[in-house]
């Protein structure tokens, strides 16, 4: 027990400046607020792919933890700013949940990934959602995790 904790510690402070690599996949945690007439804690799993030097596709899954329990499902397209051990991005996609009821929409936001070691990196990101439906477009700030591979 005592080498895992020293691993994990030993990746959190170790800084690298290796971005994700063109064709390379990254999956890993995510948690999510999601902000509506109420909030609302999210949590799931991302996957990133990156085709070039700047884009990337990122499907995630995230269970909405409420009464009634909902799922939010969403692909969104990244450009990537590259700027050493940290990465800004902006980001657009399409999202479908039932938070209340099924409906599809879209999701406008960006966000920032900081290298911690070689294959482990940390993602922080902010979206707003517009549902092509009548309910209130949630805003959902997000942490996360990735581990490349």
């Amino acid at each position: 027990m005592k080498k895992i904790v020293l691993l994990v510690l030993a990746l959190l402070f170790v800084a690298s400046a290796s971005a994700q690599e063109i064709g390379q996949w990254a999956v890993g945690p995510r948690l999510g607020i999601y902000t509506n007439s109420d909030t609302v804690l999210g949590v799931g799993a991302m996957a990133r792919y990156r085709f070039d030097d700047n884009w990337r596709i990122e499907p995630s899954a995230m269970a909405l933890l409420h009464k009634g329990c909902s799922l939010d499902l969403s692909c969104d397209a990244h450009y990537v700013f590259d700027m050493g051990i940290v990465r800004l991005y902006p980001a657009a996609g399409l999202t479908i949940n039932d938070i209340g009821k099924w409906a599809a929409g879209l999701n406008l936001g960006g966000g920032i990934d900081f290298n911690v070691a070689d294959i482990f990196e940390m993602t922080c990101g902010l979206k707003w959602s517009p549902m092509f439906d009548d309910r209130r477009n949630p805003v959902t700030l997000s942490v996360g995790a990735m581990f490349k591979f």
